[in-house]
C-alpha cells in the first residue's frame, strides 16, 4: 500500500482510477448486480477530482467548508464508494458488502452515508439539485466552496437538466462543476448524440456556459479541465468523450453490458489487467484557501403571526402570503418562486424580504431541485405554485423524501373551486400524491386563521410538509377549540343529539357546515368535523365522532375519489369497524368552466348534495 498524503501526481491518478476500476468489478461481482461499466467510463474523471482537486476532509464529512460531491449518475455507486475505500472512509470489507441486506451501500447512493449529500439515481435529478447547492453557497452562505456534479450523458435526453443549465447559466453559478462522462451507450441503445460532444457543447454555450471538450481518459486534459473550471468566474461544463467499460477486455465500448455484473472468470481476467502494483491510499485533504466556517443559522426566532377576525371574509391564499412574510423574520427561511407569485401571494413575502426570494420561472423540477440543494445545507425552503403544477416535479419530491430534507410546498389553486380556468388548472391530484409520501405530512386549512397557524407549525416540521392553499375567499371559522397542530381536527357544532358526521377539509369544511344548517330544518342533528390535518390525522376525533352518531358518515372533499381526504379517513377507520353507513362524496366528473358555486354543485360536493347524502343515511 501507498499512502499518498499530498496531492497525487498524474502517475498516481492513473493508478488510483484503475484501482477505483477494480474495486467496482469486485463489488459489483460480489454482489452479482450493479454498473461496473458505467464506473469504468468515469474512473478516471473521478480519480483525477478526488486525487487532485477535491477540497473535502473525508474524516468530518459534514463539515460546511467542505466541497460538495453529488453523483448524478448514481447508477455508478460502486465507483463512488470505491473512491470512499481508497481515502479510509470505509473497509474493504463494508465495499464487499455492496448491495446486500442491511449495508449502508445501496445500489443508488443514499445519505445513510455521511458523503452522500442527496440520494440519486433517479436520473436528471444530481446537476439540478447541484444547482440549488451552488445558489444556497454564494448566495447565502458566502462560502468559497465548489460543487461538482458526476453526470451521465443519458440524463441528458432529461428536460430537468436543461432547466438547470438555464437557470445556472443566468445565474452565472461559477462555483459548480457539472462533468459529463460521455460514453455514448445507454442501457438498450446508444444515447441519441452518441460521441457528437460538440452538439453537447453548443446547447451549454446557448444557456451560459463555458463548455469544455476533453478526453476523458487522458489524465493531463481532465486536471487541466478543472484546474480551468476553478478559474472562471462563469460556470463551467466538462464534456468527456470516454468508453464505456473501459479497461475490460471485450466488453469496452460494447452495448449490451449496462447493469451486468462480470461473471468470475471476466471478473479475474480484468483485476489481472488493471491492478497497480501497489493499492493506492488517499490520507489527506486539499486546502485550497479553505475558508471560515460561516456562522451558524439562529435556531429560533419571534414570529407575530397576522391576526383575522371571526367571521372576516378572507382569502386563504393571501392568509397564506401574509403568514409566509411574518415567517421571513427567520433568516433560514427561503421562499421559492415559478411566476406565480402574485397568484399564490408569496409576493408579500417578496416584497418584505427580497434578498432571500427566489425566481425559478416556470420550471417546476428545478424549483424542487433548488428547493432540495438549500435543504441540505440548513434552510427552510417554501415552495409555492398552482397544485396541479407539482406533478411534474413529482420525481424530485420523492428523491428530497429519500434524502430526509424537510421542505414545505403550498399547493394553490386545488380542485374545482378555482371556477372559471378549467380543468387543466385544478388540482385535483395532490392529495394522493403527497399523501404517498415518505413520512410527509399533508395539511388543507379552511380558513385564514388555521392557515395561518398551520403555516408556522409546518414551516418547523421535519420532511415534506405539504400545504394546500384554496383560492377563493371564506370566512373566518369560530369554534370550540382554536388551536390547531399537525396531527390535528377541529370539532363544530357537537351535540349528544348528532345522528351523522360530516367529515370536510378546506372549502368543503364551509360546505359541510351549509349542510348542516339544511340538515337541521329537516329535524337531523349533525357534526362537523374540519380534518385540515390529513396526514397525520386524528383518528381519536373520527372514532369519538363516529361512536356518537352511530357509525354514520358523510366524506365531502374537493378532490379526485382516490386517494384523497376520504380514503384517508376510511384506512384510518377501516380496522375499527367504526362505520355503519356511509358516503363519500368527491369529484367524479371531468369539470369544465364556471363560477366556483356552478363547479362545486355540477362535482356534487355542495351543500345541498352533502346534505341530500347525510340526509340518506341518517333516515335508514
Amino acid at each position: 500500500m501507498i499512502t499518498h498524503t499530498d496531492r497525487l501526481d498524474h502517475k498516481a491518478v492513473a493508478d488510483l482510477a484503475n484501482q477505483l476500476r477494480v474495486d467496482s468489478i469486485r463489488c459489483t461481482n460480489r454482489a452479482g448486480s450493479g454498473h461496473p461499466t458505467s464506473a469504468m467510463s468515469a474512473a478516471d474523471l473521478f480519480a483525477v477530482l478526488v486525487g487532485r482537486h477535491l477540497n473535502f476532509d473525508w474524516s468530518n464529512p459534514k463539515a460546511a467548508t467542505n466541497d460538495v460531491v453529488i453523483l448524478s449518475k448514481g447508477h455508478a455507486s460502486s465507483l463512488f464508494y470505491s473512491a470512499l475505500k481508497a481515502t479510509g472512509s470505509i473497509t474493504d470489507e463494508e465495499l464487499m458488502s455492496y448491495r446486500s441486506h442491511g449495508s449502508r451501500l445501496q445500489g443508488h447512493p443514499t445519505p445513510d452515508l455521511p458523503w452522500v449529500t442527496v440520494a440519486t439515481g433517479s436520473l436528471g435529478q444530481g446537476f439540478p439539485i447541484a444547482v440549488g447547492v451552488a445558489l444556497a453557497n454564494r448566495e447565502f452562505d458566502h462560502a468559497r466552496v465548489r460543487v461538482w456534479a458526476l453526470c451521465g450523458d443519458g440524463e441528458l435526453a432529461e428536460g430537468s437538466m436543461w432547466e438547470a443549465a438555464d437557470r445556472a447559466g443566468a445565474l452565472g453559478l461559477e462555483n459548480i462543476t457539472p462533468i459529463f462522462d460521455i460514453n455514448r451507450l445507454g442501457q438498450t441503445s446508444p444515447t441519441a448524440h452518441g460521441w457528437e460532444v460538440e452538439r453537447y457543447a453548443r446547447c451549454f454555450a446557448a444557456f451560459g456556459w463555458e463548455p469544455l471538450v476533453i478526453n476523458g481518459h487522458n489524465i493531463a486534459e481532465i486536471d487541466d479541465a478543472f484546474e480551468t473550471a476553478t478559474r472562471r468566474d462563469r460556470p463551467t461544463a466538462i464534456l468527456a468523450r470516454t468508453l464505456k467499460g473501459k479497461g475490460i477486455p471485450n466488453i469496452e465500448n460494447e452495448l449490451g453490458w449496462h447493469g451486468k455484473a462480470l461473471t468470475d472468470d471476466m471478473t479475474k481476467r480484468a483485476i489481472a489487467q488493471l491492478s497497480p502494483a501497489s493499492e493506492i491510499r488517499i490520507a489527506f485533504s486539499l486546502e485550497f484557501g479553505r475558508p471560515a466556517e460561516p456562522a451558524p443559522l439562529p435556531a429560533t426566532v419571534t414570529t407575530v403571526l397576522p391576526r383575522y377576525n371571526i367571521g372576516e371574509s378572507i382569502p386563504i391564499r393571501r392568509a397564506m402570503g401574509e403568514t409566509l412574510a411574518a415567517l421571513g423574520v427567520d433568516p433560514r427561511v427561503v421562499v421559492i418562486d415559478g411566476d406565480v407569485c402574485s397568484s399564490t401571494f408569496t409576493s408579500l413575502f417578496r416584497d418584505k424580504h427580497p434578498e432571500r426570494f427566489l425566481q425559478m420561472h416556470i420550471a417546476e423540477q428545478q424549483m424542487v431541485a433548488t428547493a432540495a440543494g438549500f435543504a441540505t445545507r440548513g434552510y427552510r425552503p417554501v415552495l409555492a405554485t398552482f397544485a396541479a403544477f407539482f406533478t411534474r416535479a413529482y420525481d424530485f419530491i420523492r428523491m428530497s423524501a429519500l434524502s430526509e430534507l424537510s421542505i414545505l410546498i403550498v399547493g394553490s389553486h386545488p380542485g374545482v373551486e378555482i371556477g372559471r380556468d378549467g380543468a387543466s388548472q385544478m388540482g385535483l391530484e395532490d392529495l394522493a400524491m403527497m399523501r404517498a409520501i415518505r413520512g410527509s405530512t399533508v395539511l388543507y386549512p379552511s380558513d385564514a386563521i388555521s392557515m395561518s397557524v398551520l403555516m408556522a407549525e409546518a414551516i418547523e416540521a421535519s420532511g415534506i410538509v405539504y400545504v394546500r392553499s384554496t383560492r377563493g375567499a371564506y370566512p373566518v371559522l369560530p369554534s370550540a377549540n382554536p388551536e390547531f397542530r399537525i396531527g390535528g381536527s377541529r370539532l363544530f357544532l357537537s351535540s349528544a343529539d348528532d345522528r351523522v358526521t360530516l367529515v370536510g377539509a378546506g372549502v368543503t369544511v364551509h360546505e359541510c357546515l351549509r349542510a348542516s344548517d339544511i340538515l337541521a330544518e329537516a329535524a337531523i342533528p349533525a357534526r362537523v368535523v374540519d380534518m385540515y390535518s390529513v396526514k397525520p390525522i386524528d383518528t381519536e376525533t373520527l372514532l369519538s365522532s363516529l361512536s356518537a352518531t352511530s357509525g354514520r358518515l358523510v366524506v365531502a372533499e374537493d378532490h379526485h375519489p382516490q386517494g384523497g381526504l376520504g380514503a384517508a379517513v376510511f384506512e384510518t377507520l377501516a380496522p375499527f369497524g367504526a362505520i355503519r353507513e356511509c358516503r363519500h362524496l368527491a369529484v367524479r366528473k371531468r369539470p369544465d368552466s364556471g363560477a366556483r358555486e356552478q363547479q362545486l354543485d355540477n362535482a356534487e360536493i355542495s351543500a345541498r348534495h352533502i346534505a341530500a347524502a347525510a340526509r340518506e343515511i341518517a333516515e335508514e
